[in-house]
């Protein structure tokens, strides 16, 4: 995919928060390897995000989730979607409202898919919580539905530049494989329709986090809104 890049004053190529969010990246993909492979440490489970009601969680993953892939492509897709369209949206906004947008719609996109992932789990808890008195074997199903897998990656700010990008230069072509020309605000439209489709179907053995991809541009657009309404974008 390519795309027709807008050039504002003062452009650069690879702008600072969007430099140095590659290289964090970058270093936290390494330091998950080494650290897994030398010292016998998850890097994974330590800054992954947990759900909230594990005694695996901690705040701090809220943050530290957005830097933690779970393999290279996984890592190189990411980046490269943040590398591609994050350079136009920073040098439109600055460093510091394009970096409070990414940390913004990564959180968001963490609430949103753990909002859906409580629900979606509240039958089986309230089951096993009103009979775990004379069933206290019921205790390890517990713990296992809220150990469930960690959720990483930046997906989340990504979606949420990608929709930043549709809304700011919503008639810029897009190249999907770099042939098939589509305007960005409607590629936002059926990327954001095909993720709610994917997250609706629930596949078994489907682990992205669709509705984390539309956490990321609800609270993406959430926000442009009220920047817009307050006359600070």
């Amino acid at each position: 995919m390519s795309y027709q890049q807008y050039r504002p004053n003062r452009f650069n190529l690879l702008p600072p928060v969007v430099k140095n969010l590659l290289i964090i990246n970058g270093l936290f993909f390494l330091a998950t390897v080494v650290f897994g492979a030398q010292f016998g440490i998850d890097l994974t489970n330590i800054l992954g995000l947990h759900f909230p009601l594990s005694d695996e969680f901690r705040p701090y993953q809220l943050i530290t989730y957005m830097f933690m892939h779970g393999n290279f492509m996984h890592l190189f897709f990411n980046m490269f979607a943040l590398w591609m369209f994050g350079n136009s949206l920073e040098n439109v906004w600055g460093p510091k409202r394009f970096l409070i947008y990414y940390l913004v719609t990564g959180i968001g996109a963490a609430v949103c898919h753990y909002t859906v992932v409580y629900f979606q789990m509240q039958p089986a808890l309230d089951y096993i919580n009103s009979n775990i008195i004379e069933h206290p074997e019921l205790e390890a199903m517990r713990q296992e539905v809220l150990n469930a897998p960690v959720v990483v990656g930046a997906s989340g700010s990504v979606f949420g530049i990608l929709l930043a990008f549709g809304m700011l230069f919503p008639n810029t072509l897009l190249y999907i494989y770099f042939a098939i020309p589509i305007k960005a605000k409607w590629f936002v439209v059926l990327y954001g329709v095909a993720e709610l489709l994917s997250g609706l179907a629930g596949a078994p053995g489907d682990n992205v986090a669709h509705f984390a991809h539309l956490g990321g541009m609800l609270f993406g657009f959430i926000l442009i809104k009220y920047w817009k309404k307050t006359g600070n974008y």
